[in-house]
């Protein structure tokens, strides 16, 4: 999810400072997402010098509270629909550690992705844990982030098991000896005269 565009989703339901905006953005992730404070005002920073809000006076607080712009809620509405494409997602880390495993010396795949099996296992058992530990209508929006996370954990399992099974069909090509022309210096043809 884009920190910018949840911003914008948040203060679309009225005027916020930057405390209120993190607390906001995690009470609607389900706190699965931390927020770093800072973040939050560099996003601020950033979405009012693109026209999206507009930071207002501060309060006797201290605090200064941002609001919408015109512009923000166009951005907005253009973010809600459109799709998200996996090519804007960012890198999987696992596939790419287990493609660089298969091809670094020394390091034991299966290992990897044994480990890798086992965490991910402990991670959707707490998460299930997590799902069933609140049934209140209030919990709606962390459940469906919950949700999500328990079926990319489930993807991730199978996935893993998917690699395990081409592993053990795998066979490495194993290096012989050289051809002759290679191991003499000369062209196959030089070789048979």
């Amino acid at each position: 999810m884009s920190i910018r565009h949840g911003l914008l989703a948040l203060l679309e339901r009225g005027q916020m400072y930057g405390y209120q905006l993190r607390a906001a953005f995690e009470e609607s992730t389900g706190s699965t997402w931390p927020l770093n404070i800072g973040q939050v005002y560099t996003t601020l920073s950033r979405l009012e010098r693109d026209g999206l809000v507009r930071s207002l006076p501060e309060s006797e607080a201290g605090q200064r509270p941002y609001e919408i712009t015109d512009a923000g809620r166009a951005d907005l509405a253009l973010w809600f629909a459109t799709p998200i494409s996996r090519t804007d997602r960012p890198r999987d880390e696992l596939a790419i550690k287990l493609a660089l495993a298969l091809t670094t010396p020394g390091v034991d795949v299966r290992s990897v992705v044994q480990t890798q099996r086992t965490a991910t296992m402990r991670t959707l058992q707490e998460l299930t844990r997590l799902k069933y530990s609140s049934d209140s209508p209030a919990d709606l929006p962390w459940r469906l982030v919950l949700d999500a996370m328990v079926f990319q954990a489930e993807a991730e399992v199978r996935w893993l098991d998917h690699c395990e099974s081409s592993l053990v069909r795998h066979r490495p090509p194993v290096a012989g000896p050289a051809p002759l022309s290679e191991a003499v210096g000369h062209s196959g043809e030089e070789a048979r005269r």
